[in-house]
């Protein structure tokens, strides 16, 4: 029997992949009369540390110009997203609408935000959740440039965070306000889930 050829697997596949390997895999189901093994969580921040030692590896993109409009973080390959629709936005300020997950960026080196940003979007999209928060801090610790707050809608704008994310807005001040993000989720379609872009 001639040997098996190797194929690419997901020991092959940049970290980012492979974070959205182990979510969609945890959404599989085991066949009739058998039982899953339990699984943890796939360590983000291992898997970006991990990218980041191979040659020539670049995770996060670098921050856009200060500011928050939306043309000033396009570049090549990239569209801005939609801002979040002002009745929806009054409704999540006024606990209307829930606000179903939230992450906090703040100390994060922009790798690491950038990793456990989209681990953390792809497994909110996994449950079938709408509504998120991100915070990202106004600068201040982080220096008074703001990085992440000027580079988490960079990355939204990106085709990676675009398969996720459908509209965000600035929060309301007692959310945070500048220093923090109401996101919307798009919704799940068998498309999306298996990496196309799905409805808003």
């Amino acid at each position: 029997m001639p040997p098996r050829s190797e194929k690419p697997g997901k020991d092959y596949l940049r970290a980012e992949d492979r974070i959205l390997w182990e979510t969609v895999a945890k959404t599989a189901r085991p066949l009739a009369g058998k039982k899953a093994e339990p699984e943890a969580l796939p360590d983000f921040k291992a898997l970006m540390a991990e990218e980041q030692e191979k040659p020539g590896a670049k995770i996060a993109p670098p921050a856009g110009e200060p500011g928050r409009s939306r043309k000033g973080f396009s570049a090549p390959g990239e569209m801005p997203i939609q801002p979040l629709d002002r009745p929806t936005h009054r409704k999540i300020a006024k606990g209307r609408v829930d606000i179903e997950a939230r992450i906090d960026l703040h100390g994060l080196t922009q790798n690491e935000a950038h990793g456990l940003l989209y681990g953390f979007l792809v497994n909110a999209h996994a449950r079938g959740l709408r509504h998120v928060m991100v915070i990202t801090g106004k600068g201040r610790s982080l220096g008074s440039e703001g990085i992440l707050r000027q580079a988490v809608p960079h990355w939204f704008s990106t085709p990676l965070f675009r398969l996720l994310v459908s509209a965000y807005e600035d929060a309301a001040r007692h959310h945070g306000g500048h220093g923090a993000l109401y996101v919307r989720l798009r919704r799940q379609t068998r498309q999306n889930t298996f990496g196309g872009i799905g409805r808003r």
